[in-house]
């Protein structure tokens, strides 16, 4: 059970880490533009993050897809810039039910878990059940990302209802701030 625990913090707080943010600056990017009445739709797209990032973890923890790491570093604030545009632009539009979203979200998730795959795979070595290990580091995950995914829901819930800023004013306030946040991220991992 201490196992557990401990690969279920390790999970919760590499999302939550103040010194790496790209998964906040990510999920913000992600989620500006939903409501608590799309919570489903919400949740759907925080799992396929989820599942994209452990099953990356999983391909390189038992050898058998190895990336370039500063390929996948320069790739993680390109995926936050990507997403925190993909919100302006369909910002007041209507999105459809299949959405490009969803396997962006997937792929995003990839790059996301390979660029934390080198540490992960230090701390697998040795280990007795991978597997066990990896299911409980993407509940701390998903955890964590739902906690993000419930902030951000609430500030949105906050400023359009009590601050009377409209949808379309708050997605391109916090898209922009995204976007400017993860733009010097970029620009130091611009030589690969």
């Amino acid at each position: 059970m201490e196992d557990f625990w401990l690969y279920l913090k390790l999970g919760f707080d590499h999302v939550l880490d103040w010194n790496a943010y790209d998964h906040v600056l990510f999920l913000t990017a992600l989620v500006a533009s939903y409501t608590f009445q799309q919570s489903k739709k919400v949740i759907w797209l925080v799992t396929l993050f989820t599942i994209g990032h452990v099953l990356s973890l999983a391909l390189s923890a038992y050898d058998l897809i190895r990336v370039d790491s500063s390929i996948i570093e320069f790739l993680i604030p390109v995926s936050i810039i990507f997403t925190a545009a993909y919100s302006i632009f369909t910002s007041g539009k209507p999105k459809g039910k299949i959405n490009l979203l969803y396997f962006i979200t997937f792929f995003f998730g990839l790059v996301h878990g390979f660029g934390f795959s080198t540490y992960f795979n230090m701390l697998a070595q040795g280990s007795d059940n991978l597997l066990l290990m990896l299911v409980e580091f993407a509940l701390g995950i998903e955890l964590a990302q739902i906690i993000v995914v419930f902030i951000v829901l609430l500030l949105g819930f906050i400023v359009q209802n009590i601050f009377r800023f409209s949808k379309r004013d708050w997605i391109l306030v916090i898209s922009s701030l995204v976007l400017g946040m993860t733009i010097p991220i970029l620009v130091e991992n611009w030589m690969f």
